[in-house]
């Protein structure tokens, strides 16, 4: 159950709270541009955790029922904090915001949709298209971290907007097509 995997699986829940408290008030570490680097430290080595506990179960042959569920759940909690503190610190504002929401109830329908699935036997693999989307997501808001720290490169901030916009579109995509796998099981 303690695999390397699974530990880096539960790692990725247990920085949440530091993450947050990064990301809320920047300016308790020192300059607030500080507490941005930092919390893009962190984000970016939890981001690689996200890649690494997959990698590392599959390839070890130590996937497991607990990873399999955990896995899930930890990168939205740590989607999900990251997007409410961005928007709560006003590092995503105005009409960018409707691109974090499509993000956040894509999240939750999906795993309401999981949920169901699973009550009736019928896995819903993750498509290559949603890999795509969960890549620009993570190079969203980590660019979007960053630009607090970085707040004389507007470049960077760009960046995250872009990212971000080109993740939701393809939040609609994929949420779709799993919609649609799961609608033809509801009878």
């Amino acid at each position: 159950m303690l695999t390397l995997p699974n530990i880096l699986t539960l790692s990725r829940i247990v920085a949440v709270p530091l993450l947050v408290a990064l990301l809320w008030q920047p300016v308790w570490l020192g300059p607030p541009w500080l507490g941005y680097m930092l919390a893009f430290a962190l984000y970016a080595l939890m981001a690689i955790t996200d890649y690494f506990d997959g990698y590392l179960a599959r390839a070890q042959g130590t996937v497991s029922k607990l990873g399999i569920f955990l896995d899930p759940i930890a990168d939205k909690i740590m989607v999900a904090a990251v997007i409410l503190m961005l928007v709560a610190t006003q590092d995503i504002q105005g009409w960018h915001v409707v691109a974090a929401l499509v993000i956040l109830l894509r999240e939750i329908a999906v795993s309401g949709l999981r949920e169901f699935l699973a009550e009736v036997r019928v896995s819903l693999p993750v498509s290559r298209l949603a890999k795509w989307k969960t890549t620009f997501q993570l190079v969203s808001l980590g660019a979007l971290i960053l630009a607090g720290a970085l707040t004389g490169w507007p470049l960077v901030k760009a960046v995250g907007l872009v990212s971000l916009w080109l993740a939701a579109a393809l939040t609609l995509v994929t949420g779709w097509d799993y919609l649609r796998v799961g609608i033809k099981h509801m009878d």
